[in-house]
């Protein structure tokens, strides 16, 4: 009888360490969010009113968009490190095409995005090169394409039914905010409804397995990235309506935002887990502490800082430490 009671203490043990686990991984975002939201009330009285949480929502919508590409590229075990690059590559081609087109212009922005994004699925899936090595290629050749066609001067954007439908607003409710919870949407029924997001998660969680199930793992490889892709078009679109231009300079520095909000909202690097859900959380997470920063008057310095220490303590309260020894 005592052997038995120490099996079952035994295996008990191991469950509570993941139930824990499962639960921070839960609760950290909306833990974190708190906390930030608390700070920031108590430095600003600017902080919680209804203008700036607009602000916020229009700050938000671009990240919002490229992470949720990110979110599937993740939740397969791969990275994606060119979706600044493809942003810039995607506002460009819609600035360039926005005179004649005018909303249209959202079609070779897409069209951009995909291409891109293809592109480096296609290197990845058939090619057989790490998904890292790809993607930091890539970020330097789209960026590179940028700086080749505009020669670093702006490319203005003055069409006023594009600026009206993807940078204006209704009833004080800014058109990207709606545009990119919208997208969210529909990334969430797909991740969690269809047969690709469970694929995607069966590849994530163990990728030799997922391809002795029948599942054609190069094939969804090519695809999320191409989605990747896809949802950076997207982003770009708005950023070029936002900011009323496409610029060389426009996207840097996004990728790291991109992946600490995914990985901050819950999505491991490791792969095989995570949502959409998360990756909305840790988008307000992102904005609020850049925007909370801003309003406090934080040196721009000290947000890069800051940024970098939230993504290492949220990778570290993330990782799967079980799959630690998989190279992805």
């Amino acid at each position: 009888m005592a052997d038995q009671g120490s099996v079952r203490a035994a295996s008990a043990a191991p469950e509570r360490q993941v139930f824990s686990a499962e639960r921070l991984r839960t609760f950290f975002p909306l833990f974190l969010l708190a906390v930030l939201c608390v700070i920031f009330a108590s430095l600003s009285e600017r902080f919680f009113t209804v203008g700036n949480m607009m602000i916020i929502l229009q700050q938000s919508s671009v990240l919002l968009v490229a992470a949720l590409g990110v979110t599937f590229v993740i939740i397969a075990g791969s990275i994606d490190l060119s979706v600044g690059s493809v942003v810039a590559l995607a506002a460009l081609a819609g600035a360039l095409t926005v005179d004649p087109l005018g909303p249209w212009a959202l079609l070779p922005a897409l069209g951009a995005g995909v291409v891109a994004g293809s592109i480096s699925g296609a290197v990845f899936s058939w090619g057989k090169v790490p998904s890292f090595i790809v993607t930091l290629g890539a970020m330097v050749v789209y960026r590179g394409l940028v700086l080749l066609f505009t020669k670093g001067a702006p490319v203005s954007v003055f069409e006023i039914g594009f600026l009206n439908l993807f940078g204006g607003r209704s009833f004080g409710v800014p058109h990207a905010a709606i545009i990119s919870l919208t997208a969210a949407f529909i990334c969430h029924i797909v991740l969690t409804r269809s047969v690709f997001g469970k694929e995607v998660k069966a590849i994530g969680g163990g990728e030799r397995v997922a391809h002795l199930t029948g599942i054609r793992v190069k094939r969804v490889k090519f695809l999320i990235f191409a989605l990747s892709g896809l949802l950076c078009g997207l982003a770009g679109l708005l950023q070029a309506a936002r900011t009323m231009a496409a610029t060389a300079q426009l996207g840097e520095g996004l990728e790291l935002d991109v992946i600490a909000a995914v990985v901050v909202g819950g999505t491991p690097l490791t792969g095989g887990i995570g949502g959409i859900g998360g990756t909305l959380l840790g988008v307000l997470i992102i904005t609020i502490l850049s925007n909370g920063m801003n309003m406090v008057g934080v040196d721009p310095y000290i947000q890069y800082l800051t940024k970098g220490l939230v993504l290492v303590l949220a990778v570290f309260i993330t990782i799967d430490r079980k799959k630690i020894g998989v190279i992805k």
